[in-house]
């Protein structure tokens, strides 16, 4: 007995492996949700088979639900993965985690209803309902993270075996097979008082089962592909990450809110969220961070004398020349009317000053007025450390040092301050 289920147990991984892969293959042609659906409908059974359907095999008591269609499920998930990309493989991790709590909570509803019987010893049983419910959140949760650890030990393992892809597909597949086996056998046990044996057993099935799935995925890519895989995608582990679990989604919202509609800098709002944030990252690490804010000399005269299109124009143009002299890590923002702040991490102050004044000069040399006067911008710099520990105190001095400028005949650049004397050390305007 032992011996035919034996054979049953690696028929059923074969036929399992086949069709999936089969509909994976044809994805073009069938389309995606093909085999999309056809590893979501499975989820049910596999979890109904693991509570109750066991078999007997040489080396212990196995479910199949658990060993050979769960564990071919997180193979798929990791192939399609292969065949696709993390934005892509994603569909599914999401699709079965919320199908799946949606169906718990749905079973929970239907227990709140007073059934009948249709026919003598037909009703349902409810205390097996509350227990799949159970294994059915734990056992998705468990998928969740399941399709992401192997996901991100292909890529780790990449680094280090580009060319044996079958070897670390099986090895994914080893690794989180073995977490999975500890934590749904940790949930049979409380619910259910299953014995030890049934994990070791279940471990040894779902070991075998990765083994026989990676030799048929050697066989198909060997085949079908002609060898063609997905060696490493050569994207670090983070950005993988940021796609599995939408974070680049949350990132692209984030970075099209608190936005200045007209000039396309972040607004005011953002910096009073970013400001602090990047000030204190820098200090905790123990780097360096400067400010810098400008001011658009006798900007009303310009509104005043060729109205407010002129001055949008004008500010968008400022914009765009600061936007093209900071560098991609340095952050625009428009502090209000024709004032903006730029955060530069990393940015020590004398360099931070060299950009201020870099930025003064190119406004002051390309932006002009329609009677083709110069614009021209006064501008302050504050550094982290020597001009403030926080956020608020660097805002503070450099704008202490922008009406500096002002008072000073504008056009021109306050970075520090003359020990000697008190004034402003700033750099004057260039005729």
């Amino acid at each position: 007995m032992e011996t035919f289920n034996l054979f049953m147990f690696g028929l059923d991984a074969v036929i399992y492996f086949t069709i999936m892969v089969s509909f994976l293959h044809f994805r073009y042609r069938l389309g995606l949700g093909v085999f999309l659906t056809a590893l979501g409908v499975m989820h049910f059974m596999e979890t109904y088979l693991a509570a109750v359907f066991y078999v007997p095999l040489p080396f212990g008591i196995v479910s199949p639900g658990s060993s050979i269609f769960f564990a071919g499920k997180l193979m798929m998930i990791l192939l399609l993965y292969m065949k696709e990309d993390a934005a892509t493989v994603r569909m599914p991790i999401y699709g079965l985690f919320l199908g799946n709590i949606l169906t718990v909570g749905v079973a929970a509803i239907l227990q709140l209803h007073i059934p009948v019987e249709i026919a003598p010893g037909r009703v349902a049983d409810l205390t097996f309902m509350r227990e799949m419910g159970w294994l059915m959140v734990w056992g998705t949760a468990l998928l969740y993270l399941d399709s992401l650890g192997i996901i991100l030990l292909y890529e780790r393992l990449g680094q280090f075996m580009k060319h044996w892809t079958a070897l670390r597909f099986f090895l994914c597949g080893a690794v989180m097979l073995t977490f999975d086996q500890i934590g749904f056998y940790t949930a049979l046990r409380f619910f259910l008082g299953a014995p030890i044996e049934v994990f070791w057993g279940g471990w040894i099935a779902k070991m075998f089962a990765a083994g026989l799935y990676s030799v048929l995925f050697a066989a198909y890519q060997r085949l079908a592909t002609k060898g063609d895989g997905a060696p490493h995608s050569g994207r670090s582990l983070g950005d993988i990450f940021n796609d599995l679990t939408f974070r680049e989604r949350y990132e692209d919202l984030l970075a099209r809110t608190g936005k200045d509609f007209l000039t396309g800098a972040f607004d005011r709002s953002r910096l009073e969220i970013e400001g602090p944030r990047l000030v204190h990252d820098s200090a905790r690490k123990g780097e360096t961070a400067s400010l810098i804010i400008l001011d658009a000399d006798h900007f009303k005269a310009i509104n005043d004398r060729f109205g407010h299109m002129q001055g949008d124009a004008t500010l968008k143009e400022i914009a765009r020349i600061m936007r093209h002299e900071c560098r991609s890590i340095d952050l625009l923002f428009r502090y209000g009317g024709e004032e903006f702040v730029v955060l530069c991490p990393g940015l020590a102050h004398g360099d931070a000053c060299a950009l201020a004044e870099r930025l003064r000069r190119k406004i002051a040399g390309a932006v002009r007025t329609p009677d083709t006067q110069p614009v021209t911008a006064c501008l302050g710099v504050a550094t982290l450390g020597e001009d403030g520990q926080d956020f608020k105190g660097m805002l503070s001095v450099a704008d202490a040092r922008l009406y500096r400028a002002k008072k000073q005949g504008r056009n021109r650049t306050v970075g520090a301050i003359d020990r000697s004397d008190g004034s402003g050390l700033q750099t004057p305007a260039q005729a």
